[in-house]
Formats: structure tokens, sequence, C-alpha cells
């Protein structure tokens, strides 16, 4: 079921609590919306978020309105590497006050391209809220691979090790109940304006088969897909989605 979404007040966002390095999900509060951001050329992570924290305030929005983080790491981290990078990552939220109650409530992306890795992990892009009088809720959904519930931890790899199209489509199905359950809480189906798909293996069967049954919105905007490998090891399939009115490209 569902969790229930917890406010940030500071932001102008609502946020399904997730693990320590991210939230499950944002959808803006009433008199918001969210603004997706990509960065025309990445940045290293740190000195990106410094970058976009002052973009935020060249636009009268305090770090708090960051909503959403899209990262681009070298390769796939082993279990303990992905949470040595989370801990710097969650250092400096919480450095700039951005937690709720103990919890982050910032949703993230963080995948490895196939083609052309970064040397060092990258920000790709960003979301932030900013006041409006948009009649329905925006909304990010965070990324989330082919893990059943209980954390990040390798006995919860659906078909871990496995690869084949029959294991890939197990853990293509588990991957949009992820996104369905997230969905249900933070929007609806009939506002989603990207909906993007993460994995190095083939996806026009999965597509067909699992993505457009069960997300129907994909029969007429499309899947997006990004030839990569999720962030950690023996996870080979991840998706993230949005319902954004505003999708920008900076130059900085």
């Amino acid at each position: 079921m569902p969790a229930d979404l917890m406010t940030n007040p500071k932001g102008g966002y609502r946020f399904l609590p997730g693990i320590d390095p991210y939230s499950c999900g944002v959808a803006a509060e009433s008199g918001y919306e969210i603004v997706h951001v990509t960065l025309s050329r990445p940045q290293p992570w740190h000195a990106g978020l410094l970058a976009a924290r002052e973009y935020l305030r060249s636009n009268d929005r305090t770090c708090h309105a960051l909503c959403g983080v899209e990262l681009r790491c070298p390769q796939p981290h082993s279990l303990d590497g992905f949470s040595e990078f989370n801990q710097q990552y969650r250092a400096l939220l919480e450095e700039w006050d951005m937690l709720v109650d103990g919890l982050n409530p910032v949703a993230r992306t963080n995948v490895s391209p196939v083609i052309d890795p970064p040397g060092e992990t990258m920000l790709h892009g960003f979301s932030y809220t900013v006041p409006s009088d948009l009649s329905w809720s925006t909304f990010v959904i965070a990324g989330g691979g082919e893990l059943r519930d209980g954390g990040l931890k390798r006995e919860l790899i659906v078909r871990v090790g496995e690869t084949s199209p029959d294991a890939m489509r197990d853990k293509a199905i588990r991957v949009v109940e992820i996104m369905c359950e997230r969905l249900t809480s933070l929007g609806d189906n009939d506002r989603l304006s990207t909906i993007d798909a993460y994995t190095q293996h083939p996806l026009r069967d999965i597509v067909s088969d699992v993505i457009i049954p069960a997300i129907p919105a994909v029969a007429s905007r499309g899947v997006q897909w990004f030839l990569t490998r999720p962030p950690v090891e023996e996870i080979e399939f991840e998706m993230d989605m949005r319902g954004v009115r505003r999708d920008i490209v900076v130059d900085w």
C-alpha cells in the first residue's frame, strides 16, 4: 500500500518517504508547481548542486525548493560503495537544513551511462518548486530498480544475477509495480509528461508487454530510453517518471 505523504513546508511540496539517500517522489503543494531542469553540460555533483542553489537564489527561491536530483555515475557501485556515496550526498543536504523530521525529502535518480561514462559522479538535472496558480499538482517520481520491499540488499533483487529475456521481464514487472505505487500517491496517469527507462538490455518487448498495459500514458507519450545501468551492481532495470508543465534546459 502507498505510504502517506509528508509535507515539506519550506519547499512547497509533499514527499513520499523513502530511504536515507532519497525520497520515493514529490508532488507540488497547492500554490506551487515543479519545474524540471536538464543541464546542457553536466557538472561534478557537489559543484553542480552548489550551482543549482545559486540558480534557485537567482530565481528568488531558497535551496529548500530543490525537490529532485538526477545524477550520472562512472559505473555501478557495490552496495558498500553506494552507501559511502550516499553518506556524502545526504551530508550536504543536512548541511543545507533540507531534512524534514530527519527524513530526506528530495527525490533522486542516479544511473551509469554505458557509452562514454563520466569520470566522476555528475549532476545531470534537477527539479524545484516555484509559486504557481496551476490547477493540478505537478510531480516527480524517483528512480527505482527491481528490488523487493525491504531496502538495498542483494537478496532482495528480483532474479539477481540473471539477464535472460524472461528474467528481464520479471525485473521490469517489479519496477513498473513500484512506479505505479508511487504514481498512486503522487499523481495520475493522465498528467504524466515523461517516462524514463534505464537499462542496457533490449526494451521493445518490455514496453509493449509490461509497461504500456500498466501505464497507459506510455502508448501516446512514449518512453525515453537511456542506455545506462542502475547505480548498484546486479540491478539491471530502473525507471522514473514525472508530470510537469515546464521542462527546461539551462546552460551554465
